[in-house]
């Protein structure tokens, strides 16, 4: 297997030498590999937010490496983060950041047009993407004439539209009613296994975590313990989170 994510050692601290400091990552090491799926457990203030910004290139690490497709992602400047953000991270957001005064096709296309891929080949990618995620009879609506589980949908299709090396979720599920939840839930396992989209996804939800292979929790800014789903049932991989949460 070949690591899409490696992470290596990574630090980071808050506030300036001979000040008060806060260090909300203390050496936190592991990998993902392509095709797979983890989940990120941790409360509030565990360091998971920073952990992500971190590997999504919006913040820089006080030490250690992070390699996203082979490529040191510390080691990059302004404009080589920018193209490389765009390239090879998708993203899904809490709070869906669609742009209301784009329809959803264009909404999608964005990643593309910000590359300036052309319309000739925009089009077919954001109708395949579309297909993929069945929201083709909603591409020329608005974000507003539409569901909070639809929009999700739609914006999954941007974060994906460009063929990213990992696709991160940031409690992606956490604005969505039950229902829209599980379904944005299934279509994330059937990318991760029939197209072998590798997945990072932050939640505190130990149901959206059970839709993951592998589980690292991570507490006062350390990876603790690592829970692995192997040949288990969603449900009893459930209950194995439900009953590790509980010994925290």
């Amino acid at each position: 297997m070949t690591e899409v994510v490696k992470v290596q050692d990574i630090t980071k601290t808050y506030g300036k030498k001979g000040q008060k400091q806060y260090q909300a990552l203390k050496g936190i090491s592991f990998d993902v590999e392509r095709g797979e799926f983890v989940g990120i457990m941790g409360a509030s203030g565990s360091g998971k937010t920073t952990l992500l910004n971190i590997l999504s290139t919006l913040d820089q690490p006080t030490s250690g490496k992070v390699l996203i497709n082979n490529r040191d992602i510390t080691d990059l400047n302004k404009n080589q983060v920018a193209d490389f953000r765009g390239q090879e991270i998708g993203f899904i957001f809490q709070d869906f950041n669609l742009l209301d005064n784009l329809t959803n096709r264009e909404n999608i296309a964005l990643p593309l047009s910000l590359q300036n891929v052309k319309a000739s080949q925009i089009k077919p990618k954001v109708e395949k993407i579309a297909q993929r995620l069945g929201i083709e009879q909603i591409l020329d609506k608005y974000p507003a004439e539409i569901s909070g589980g639809q929009k999700q949908r739609v914006a999954s299709a941007r974060a994906l539209v460009h063929e990213p090396a990992i696709l991160y979720g940031d409690e992606p599920t956490g604005a969505l009613d039950s229902k829209s939840a599980m379904e944005l839930l299934e279509t994330m396992k059937a990318l991760n296994e029939k197209d072998k989209v590798s997945i990072l996804m932050v939640t505190h939800d130990p149901y959206s975590a059970s839709y993951a292979q592998r589980i690292l929790f991570i507490k006062d800014g350390k990876i603790g313990n690592e829970l692995t789903k192997g040949m288990k049932s969603r449900e009893e991989f459930y209950q194995e989170i439900i009953a590790e949460l509980g010994r925290r």
